[in-house]
């Protein structure tokens, strides 16, 4: 499901990392500088002074929160999974689902997890990608940040899988402080790696756009990275020549 990418980066860039320069595919540079910086406003005057605030909120809770959310999007993981015929990892969602919205108490806990079921996200541009759809030019797009039209379009796919969109008394206002909340945590446990990938980035935007195009090729590979290619902070410069 949905979080914005652009405050996942810096986690996807700690847990990940990138294994080899990403080309740039990005036509509409001069567009798209100018919405990141607009994202950048947008994040140092509201997104970024609420997740620090959201911090002050005890930790536990706000793993249950990140495990509730995380639980809300399993049916749209596993409806990809299924698309994906991956047999494996579409049971491993299905039984995570299930133990977790039970024994977990509605996702709130993650008893999941200490089976050995590890959670993993799939969503419909993977899966796109797998049936050979092309993935197009580089944008970035308000609030949702670094995307292209295979994955825009993708979302859009998965906002229909998702059951909660078909519930009876469903209300937009309810999906919108959804993600608000997502993209609230999602930024608050970015902080700090976040901050010091800014700082050490020649050119900002192309580092995030590096970053996101070797993370959403580690994403397509269902994760699979070399963990002695991880780079160290101190080579996020190197990234903005690529």
């Amino acid at each position: 499901m949905l979080r914005p990418k652009f405050l996942l980066l810096a986690v996807a860039f700690a847990v990940t990392g990138c294994a080899a320069p990403s080309q740039h595919n990005d036509p509409f540079e001069r567009g798209n500088r100018f919405m990141f910086k607009v994202n950048v406003q947008f994040d140092n005057y509201l997104l970024k002074p609420v997740a620090k605030g959201y911090l002050y909120v005890p930790s536990p809770v706000r793993q249950s929160v990140r495990n509730f959310l995380d639980n809300l999007a399993s049916p749209v993981t596993l409806v990809n999974d299924i698309f994906q015929v991956q047999g494996h990892r579409a049971s491993t969602t299905a039984l995570r689902f299930g133990i977790n919205s039970t024994v977990g108490l509605f996702g709130l806990f993650d008893p999941a997890k200490s089976l050995g079921l590890e959670k993993h996200d799939e969503d419909f541009g993977q899966t796109m990608a797998v049936w050979g759809v092309p993935e197009g030019p580089y944008l970035f797009t308000p609030i949702y940040g670094p995307s292209s039209p295979r994955e825009f379009s993708g979302w859009i796919m998965d906002w229909t899988f998702d059951p909660m969109t078909h519930q009876d008394d469903w209300h937009l206002e309810n999906a919108i402080g959804r993600y608000a909340i997502d993209g609230v945590d999602a930024r608050a446990s970015a902080l700090t790696v976040l901050d010091e990938i800014e700082r050490s980035s020649v050119d900002f935007y192309a580092t995030v756009r590096s970053l996101y195009q070797q993370n959403r090729a580690s994403e397509l590979a269902n994760g699979v990275t070399n963990i002695d290619d991880l780079p160290d902070l101190d080579e996020l410069d190197d990234l903005d020549d690529f």
